[in-house]
């Protein structure tokens, strides 16, 4: 399936028509694609934008998830959303199925994935830091106008995904959560909290 424009276009077209202010970073090594503004020009989040353009021959690939399902992304790209953690992430459109997906950075840091060193030759050979991930993890949505729904959720839900959530967080596709140790009791708490004052 051939789209008609690369997905840092669409995105850039769909700004423009929303009205949403954006700073384009997309020609710069050190930045995100793009950073979302608020009216008064601050920045509100930080949006790397990814492609899936072709199928991932198995051969060459840890199977790490069905092909359908897998993405091939650089750890630069998750260490640059570090950078502006907590208002960070990376946006996947699959060009086969027309699906897109969303990855805040609280995502990419707890997710199961499979990190991978490629081999690289330009000018003398060397290695490419890759992520093998489950798109499958990502908040999945069939256009671009829901994808950016979860970003705006993303954003309303970000004081109780860091501080308030006592469990771990997240849903993730291949991860069993189990539970171990011995109930917690007050009186544990009390004692912590006479141990550190």
């Amino acid at each position: 399936m051939t789209l008609p424009k690369s997905f840092e276009q669409e995105i850039k077209e769909y700004f423009s028509r929303k009205d949403i202010r954006f700073s384009d970073g997309s020609s710069a090594y050190d930045q995100l694609d793009f950073t979302i503004m608020d009216r008064n020009g601050q920045p509100v989040f930080h949006l790397e934008v990814k492609e899936k353009r072709q199928q991932y021959n198995p051969k060459n690939w840890f199977p790490f998830a069905p092909e359908v399902d897998m993405f091939v992304l650089d750890d630069l790209t998750v260490r640059k959303c570090l950078a502006h953690a907590p208002g960070s992430g990376v946006m996947v459109r699959d060009n086969f199925r027309e699906k897109y997906f969303f990855f805040s950075i609280v995502d990419l840091a707890l997710m199961p994935r499979m990190r991978i060193n490629r081999p690289i030759n330009r000018r003398q050979p060397a290695l490419k830091g890759k992520w093998l991930i489950n798109l499958r993890n990502g908040k999945r949505a069939s256009s671009l106008d829901k994808a950016i729904f979860h970003v705006r959720y993303y954003l309303r839900d970000l004081d109780e995904t860091l501080f308030k959530t006592l469990e771990c967080h997240g849903k993730y596709v291949d991860e069993d959560i189990h539970q171990s140790g011995i109930v917690r009791r007050p009186l544990y708490w009390d004692t912590d909290v006479q141990s550190t004052r």
